[in-house]
């Protein structure tokens, strides 16, 4: 399944229209990542590999649901590494936004809404890790319940103008876009293992 990953990543990628020229850098870092390393999407590429995350929206579009994430002690959108068993980029997204967040049946946008490159140093054996987050939009459904992971110490909705971690109002700016544009084609939601 690993090649299969790798080849829809870097398609998506490859085929993904940044909306500036910071984004368009950081895609192609990305693709660049990808044609060297075979092993790119897997936490063992060290120091860099590709991870996949969700902003999770509210179903009006005003609230995100975010995750105070146990090891950082910070607010981030829901996210991780990819498994060898995902199928694609975007399934990686939406089974780790199902799992962090509770919610089952997220309406996941299959294509990107922000890149983001940063330093985890609380990932894996060795200092220098860096992901190369590819990050999507999802919608959940009015009402829906959230719980909190293993790997969270909370879960909570924020009102997407006031998130409690400024690096998230990039991601959160592009997927009310995003949301607001594609809201009528989301696919129905679906449950994930």
């Amino acid at each position: 399944m690993t090649g299969a990953l790798h080849a829809d990543a870097l398609e998506v990628l490859v085929g993904w229209c940044a909306p500036d020229p910071a984004q368009e850098q950081l895609r192609r870092e990305f693709v660049d990542h990808l044609r060297r390393h075979p092993d790119g999407m897997l936490r063992s590429c060290w120091p860099d590999h590709v991870t996949a995350s969700t902003g999770v929206l509210s179903s009006d579009h005003t609230a995100a649901l975010l995750t105070l994430h146990a090891k950082a002690r910070s607010w981030f959108q829901m996210g991780g590494h990819c498994e060898e068993s995902d199928t694609s980029l975007a399934a990686a997204a939406q089974r780790e936004a199902a799992e962090e967040s509770g919610v089952p049946d997220l309406r996941l946008d299959p294509v990107p809404v922000h890149l983001d490159a940063h330093d985890v140093p609380f990932c894996g054996a060795h200092p220098g890790v860096r992901h190369l987050d590819v990050q999507f939009l999802a919608v959940a459904p009015a009402g829906a319940e959230h719980a909190v992971s293993e790997e969270s110490l909370d879960v909570r909705w924020w009102p997407v103008d006031a998130p409690p971690n400024p690096d998230l109002a990039g991601l959160l700016r592009r997927a009310v876009e995003r949301a607001r544009s594609v809201a009528d084609r989301l696919p129905e939601g679906s449950r994930t293992a």
